[in-house]
Formats: C-alpha cells, structure tokens, sequence
C-alpha cells in the first residue's frame, strides 16, 4: 500500500515537471502550442462576466449591510420620538402606530433583499468556480496533449535511432492525451457560452425584484411619513391655539416699548372700575379689564394676548371708559380726579384707531391718518418690534418698517389681535400682530 502510494506520488511529480518543461519550451518558442480562438474568446468572456459578478455581489453585501445598520437608527429613532411625544399630545397613539409600521416596512424590505435578490445572486456567481476548475484542467490536459504530440514527432524525426517499440507507446499515448483534451474542450465550448448567455435572463430577474422591493418600501414608508407630517401639523395648530401653553398664575413685568407715540391697546372687556389714568404721549399703555396697565410686551404668544383698538367697542361703547393705572409716567402723578371719554366710536370690522379725548381738554391722537390712501388701504403703520412669521400666512418685519392695513380676502379668516397688511414697497401680504405697530 504505501509502495503504490509512493509510486503513485512519484508519478504525480513526473508528471508535474513534464508540464513545467513543456511550458518553459513554448514560452521559449521551442515548440509550437495547440492554437483554439474561439475558446480563448469564450475565456474572456467568462473572466469578464466572473469580475462583474464578483464585484457586483460585494457591493451588494455591502448594501444590504447599510440598509440593516439604516433599519437599526430608524427603530431606535422611532423610539426615542415615541418617548418625547407625550400622551396627552393630539396624535399620540397614531404616531405609535405609524412607527410600529415603518419598523415592519424595514423588515420585510430586508427579508426581500435578503431571500430574493441575495441568494440567486449567491447562487448565479457559484457556478464560477466549478467552471474556473474546468477550464483549468482543460489547460493541464491541453500541455499534455501538446507534450506528448511533440514527444512523438520527436521519436519519428529520426529514422536511424528509431524504435518501434517506443513509437508505438507514443502513439498511444498521445492519442490518449487527444481524446482527453477534446473531451474538456467540447464541453467547454458548450458549456461556456450558455454561461455567458444566462447573465442576461439572471440580471433582469434578479434586478427587477431588487428594484419592486425598493419601490414597495419607499412607497409605503412614503405614506407613513405623510401620516406622521399630518400628526406634527394638528400639533402645531393645537400649540398655536395655545392647547398645550403652562397658565401662568402672574404675569411679569413687560418692558416699556422703546418707540414713541405707540398706539394704546385696550381689552376688548369693559373695564370693572371707573378710574383714572395720566397719560403722556411716548408711552404705550395696555390696559387689561381690571383696570391695571403694562407696556406692549415685543414677544407676545400667538394670537397675541392683546388687540388693538380696532377691534374695540365692537358695538358696545354706550358711553365713557374710563382706564386705570398706579404708575406715574414721565414722573407725573396720576390724577384720580381725571376722566377719560372716548369721543369717537370704532366702526365695525375694520375699525381705524380714534382720537381719545380728556375731560381736562387735553387730546391724545392715538389714531391713524386716512388721507391721501391708495385706494383699498384702510390706514398705515408703522413696526415697533421685529416679527418673524410662524406661518407662511404670515408677514415679516422689521423695526421702522411701514405696513399699509388692508381688508381680509375672507373677513371670517380674522382672527383678534391680528391685521391683514402689505409691506410698504413690496408685494409682501400677509397677517400681523397688530401690537408690535403703531398707526401713523
């Protein structure tokens, strides 16, 4: 047993080192090698296809790897906003479940990736190797071929030293050799173009499910995330209806508006006491229905806490008003003695700030100028305090900047404490805090 392995490893090396010797003589053009064009065609296009598939296959393990890392930060980002929305919110149960959604979505997106595109693909670049062993030991049996044809023409170029016996031996076994390789070689000139051919029919199926996969998913996470955006926007327009805004039990103190001859901003509900209040004319003064005053704060919430006076007396000025306020301003003394009377009513929906009128003769012109208009303008005013829009029915501004009031498109869109305006010198439209301006 070990005389028969030993001999059948000796004959292996033997055989190894004729190949070498073989190789070494037709790269030294000492002998002429079995020529075959079309397979050397039906190689390359086997390399290529080989590299394509290799290559193709490890950018999409590559991708799957992403996508699984994706899915994982969507799960746990989905959790975190779950946390963050509190219940009490509009929307929070249905958020929950639109996330529960677009965690399953990411897992049979990835199951599909994985079972329907990965696996073919694993078992189209499979077939490689096989193949690659084949046309490997078709090279083998090709130098052995070529060997043993030049072995016997060798034996047959020299008629004096001629053996029969030997000849004989090397016809045999160079027809041996023959029927090997073109064996190998026929297969392979069947087997390699069927190979090639099949990339087609494997790519337009492998990459149709991979395409329908991703369209599902991005469709259907499409629509969960519309549902989310319109669980987001009840929310703002429940903050903005101050829904979800901490009652304050006391109000701090607003600084004093640092522009001149603002206008004056009165609550919309009669006052409780008849009282009395000094006024000079570079002070704004907001006076609330229990008869105590403070400045027009510059960030009030939305709508704002306040409104201006033309939303005010909507048909229930019968009289004087008379306003209150324990501060002395400009260091005068407030005179309990001093009555306000308001001298002119507001009209109706789109009231323009009126002229106030002491008892003691003094006037204080809180109102706006309505000559010389352009036609559709109600008054003009001018910004005290920068705005930001929160909306894009909203109007920006800055300090100094002059609005032209105009009429809502729809008067049952208005809203307390907020004018319709176009900024002076642009086609900029739309809604404002009415305190955060002055009539001019």
């Amino acid at each position: 047993m070990a005389e028969s392995k030993g001999a059948l490893i000796a004959k292996t090396v033997q055989k190894h080192a004729g190949r070498a010797k073989e190789k070494l003589r037709q790269n030294f053009g000492k002998v002429d090698r079995t020529a075959d064009d079309i397979f050397d065609e039906h190689l390359q296009n086997f390399t290529r296809q080989q590299n394509a598939a290799e290559k193709f296959k490890k950018e999409f393990n590559n991708y799957i790897r992403c996508v699984r890392a994706v899915q994982t930060a969507s799960k746990t980002l989905m959790e975190s906003l779950n946390e963050i929305y509190e219940s009490q919110w509009n929307g929070h149960d249905l958020l929950y479940d639109q996330t529960r959604n677009l965690e399953t979505l990411w897992s049979e997106f990835t199951l599909k990736l994985a079972d329907q595109v990965l696996i073919p693909l694993n078992t189209y670049q499979s077939q490689f190797p096989e193949m690659k062993k084949k046309i490997d030991k078709r090279g083998r049996k090709l130098v052995d071929y070529d060997g043993q044809r030049h072995n016997f023409q060798s034996l047959q170029c020299n008629p004096k030293k001629r053996d029969e016996l030997k000849v004989t031996r090397g016809k045999d076994l160079l027809d041996e050799a023959k029927r090997t390789y073109e064996q190998l070689n026929s297969e392979l000139h069947d087997e390699l173009p069927a190979l090639y051919d099949s990339r087609v029919l494997f790519l337009v199926t492998n990459l149709q499910t991979l395409f329908t996969a991703e369209q599902v998913f991005h469709t259907e996470s499409s629509k969960v995330f519309a549902e989310l955006e319109a669980i987001v926007d009840k929310l703002a327009n429940d903050s903005q209806r101050g829904s979800y805004t901490m009652k304050r039990i006391t109000d701090s103190p607003s600084p004093k508006s640092p522009n001149a001859n603002s206008a004056l901003i009165i609550n919309t509900q009669p006052p409780s006491q008849n009282n009395i209040l000094s006024v000079n004319e570079d002070t704004t003064i907001v006076v609330n229905n229990t008869g105590d005053s403070r400045s027009a704060s510059p960030s009030p919430p939305l709508p704002p806490p306040t409104t201006t006076a033309r939303n005010q007396f909507n048909g229930n000025t019968n009289g004087n008003s008379n306003i209150n306020d324990n501060n002395s301003l400009n260091n005068h003394d407030a005179s309990p003695d001093n009555s306000v009377s308001i001298t002119k009513r507001v009209e109706e929906l789109y009231d323009i700030p009126v002229e106030v009128e002491y008892e003691n003769g003094t006037n204080l012109f809180l109102g706006a100028t309505t000559d010389n208009l352009p036609p559709g303008v109600l008054y003009r005013v001018k910004a005290t305090y920068k705005y930001n829009r929160e909306d894009v029915d909203e109007l920006s501004f800055d300090v100094g900047e002059i609005i032209r009031v105009v009429e809502y498109d729809d008067p049952e869109e208005q809203e307390e404490g907020w004018l319709m305006g176009i900024k002076e010198g642009t086609t900029e439209k739309g809604m404002f805090p009415a305190n955060f301006t002055k009539p001019l």
